[in-house]
């Protein structure tokens, strides 16, 4: 039996702004990108996403292009009157992004009430399950008791808790909303996937040793901060290991650097390999995804380096 993470998020139709000014059309999101690119990497797994899509043709093509990537579809659900979000993304001369979204009436934000007591049953025989602080936020707030549900009912099982808090301001109707949430997602955590700016923003917090010092009140047994080009950071049992990275110098477009990160990270750890390869082989997954347009870079450009980056 092969083993299953599962990935609960939004994917929404993503309209690319080209240079020329056309605008070309593909699916994406935090989660699902992370599940596509873990899938990519370590295909024996098993990549379950959780989400929620609508009855409509777009629908349909967003769960067939899931297929493509090979990422298992059993926990799809589907709303009776929902279709799923959008948004348009243009990239600045330094790859940076701006986003424009229609998503507040999204099918996705339906996912929790939409899941059957089969598919919780299946879920909780996972090893992994993944969310993100972009999941949670764009659940209402009426949902988010059935997400701690759900959670306990995982650990409970023994399914392990990974969280990226992925925080986005305008997700959020103010700061105190999100802390409240994220004390409860860090609660339930076994493993943390932030970054510096999420810290930075949301708590004020700056350094490497403020972060791990916050953190140390829960129970979360490994935490990789995401600083961007400068280093990465290890922080188990209370102590810091930090990692060099070698920077980009041609970053096109910044769109699921952590992302990418993530998937890989999280694929490696399934697969048995740990600590610094697994960290050098999530960073040069990342620093290739950068390189290119769109949340999703061409399969063959990604498998291409993968099969060297496996053997170096």
């Amino acid at each position: 039996m092969m083993s299953r993470i599962v990935l609960m998020g939004e994917c929404m139709a993503e309209l690319l702004q080209l240079e020329t000014g056309l605008l070309q059309q593909s699916f994406a999101g935090d989660v699902f990108n992370t599940a596509v690119y873990l899938k990519r990497a370590f295909p024996q797994l098993d990549t379950c996403l959780l989400t929620a899509v609508g009855q409509d043709s777009l629908s349909d093509s967003m769960v067939d292009f899931f297929a493509q990537e090979n990422i298992d579809t059993q926990f799809i659900c589907r709303s009776p009157d929902k279709i799923p979000g959008l948004y348009w993304i243009k990239t600045d001369a330094q790859g940076e992004r701006s986003f424009t979204y229609w998503r507040n009436d999204s099918a996705a934000r339906q996912v929790l009430r939409l899941l059957t007591t089969t598919h919780i049953e299946k879920i909780a025989q996972a090893e992994y399950f993944f969310f993100s602080g972009i999941s949670l936020a764009v659940i209402p707030a009426a949902d988010r008791d059935l997400l701690w549900l759900l959670l306990a009912r995982l650990k409970e099982a023994g399914v392990k808790i990974v969280f990226d808090p992925n925080y986005r301001s305008r997700l959020w109707g103010n700061p105190e909303e999100a802390k409240v949430n994220f004390d409860q997602a860090f609660g339930f955590s076994d493993l943390l996937l932030p970054g510096v700016d999420d810290f930075m923003q949301l708590y004020g917090l700056n350094t490497i040793e403020s972060i791990n010092d916050f953190l140390s009140k829960y129970s979360v047994s490994e935490v990789v901060v995401k600083n961007g080009p400068e280093e990465l950071c290890l922080l188990r049992e209370g102590k810091i290991h930090r990692y060099a990275i070698t920077p980009v110098s041609n970053v096109v477009d910044t769109t699921s650097a952590g992302d990418s990160f993530n998937g890989v990270y999280l694929g490696a750890k399934m697969a048995g390999i740990a600590g610094e390869r697994a960290l050098a082989l999530a960073a040069k997954s990342a620093a290739v995804v950068i390189q290119h347009r769109g949340a999703i870079i061409p399969a063959p450009i990604f498998q291409e380096f993968w099969t060297e980056a496996l053997i170096s």
